[in-house]
């Protein structure tokens, strides 16, 4: 299957859903994706191939919906997954870090443990959107003495300027995103 036939693929098992969460947004609902096999195998095989090139060796998958998309491409790649969760859910020792939201601020946690020196780790998530949480799991790879091999997401929300958000932040790292919208 070509990227271009991939791609529309994706595109056609993502459903919008008007006014959710709030009035004015539309929801980017992935679950018809993960519901058809061929749909979220074609997925996996299209991230697992990124993170090959990019000679991933775990991969990060951040809360929530990170975590469906990157523990198959982790199994597929046959390398560690690492969740990045909200703050107070992972149990011991964590490394935690706090970032800006539209109105406040949230934090992320990683086990300290799971990534260190010789690592080099993949970001995986669904959407990139404005790039904060993705941003703030960059800086916890690097605190926990990682190096960053990318971020591959399904989908990037352009306007609402999360790659210009992370440029920074990715310190020449790739940025993929199979669908832009």
């Amino acid at each position: 299957m070509s990227a271009e036939d991939t791609r529309d693929l994706l595109l056609s098992r993502i459903r919008d859903v008007a006014d959710y969460p709030k009035p004015g947004v539309v929801f980017k609902d992935i679950t018809p994706l993960l519901a058809d096999p061929v749909a979220f195998t074609a997925l996996t095989d299209e991230l697992s191939g990124i993170c090959e090139r990019h000679g991933a060796t775990k991969i990060v998958g951040l809360e929530a919906r990170g975590f469906i998309l990157a523990a198959p491409v982790a199994v597929r790649s046959g390398i560690g997954f690492v969740p990045v969760r909200k703050a107070g859910k992972l149990p011991g020792a964590t490394l935690s870090q706090a970032y800006e939201l539209e109105y406040g601020t949230a934090e992320i946690e990683v086990h300290a443990e799971d990534l260190g020196a010789g690592d080099r780790v993949m970001v995986i998530d669904d959407v990139l959107a404005t790039g904060g949480t993705a941003e703030a799991s960059l800086d916890l790879i690097r605190r926990a003495g990682a190096d960053v091999a990318g971020v591959a997401v399904l989908m990037e929300l352009t306007f609402l300027g999360g790659r210009a958000r992370l440029d920074g932040a990715l310190r020449g790292a790739p940025l993929d995103a199979l669908i832009t919208l």
